[in-house]
């Protein structure tokens, strides 16, 4: 037989990280890639430099090879905002010895809710049954 996951089995993972696979927009800086351009280490694509724009990033090497000014983009990284949900319904609570699935699904939730926060990521938890039966706001 089994030993039920505890809290301790949960945190074992602590040095994981969620990352999206999509974009994300926010308002905040973080790990996530942006639909934005911003100022970051990680390099975009070029663009024609347009005149009364800072030369800051102008490539240089770029203009040597072709004689036409070009600004280097970067990524910008993003925070996302996560809403967790968790079904409560009673089916949830079998088998009824061990509360089975209730239990490793409240565990899995809180184990992704602290992962999310560590790295400064937004999360709201939902519960259902049929209808909404608790809803947190997002928060990091």
């Amino acid at each position: 037989m089994k030993k039920p996951l505890t809290l301790a089995d949960v945190q074992k993972f602590e040095n994981m990280e969620f990352l999206a696979k999509q974009l994300v927009e926010g308002f905040i800086t973080g790990l996530h890639q942006s639909p934005y351009h911003g100022f970051s280490v990680e390099f975009s694509e070029h663009r024609l430099y347009n005149s009364g724009e800072s030369t800051r990033h102008i490539d240089w090497k770029v203009f040597a090879r072709t004689d036409k000014l070009f600004v280097k983009r970067y990524e910008e990284e993003t925070n996302l905002r996560c809403h967790i949900l968790l079904d409560v319904s009673p089916s949830m609570y079998y088998p009824t010895h061990n509360n089975g699935k209730i239990t490793f699904s409240a565990l899995c939730a809180a184990a992704m809710a602290t992962l999310l926060r560590r790295q400064r990521d937004a999360v709201g938890v939902v519960t259902f049954t049929d209808k909404i039966e608790l809803q947190t706001p997002v928060r990091s």
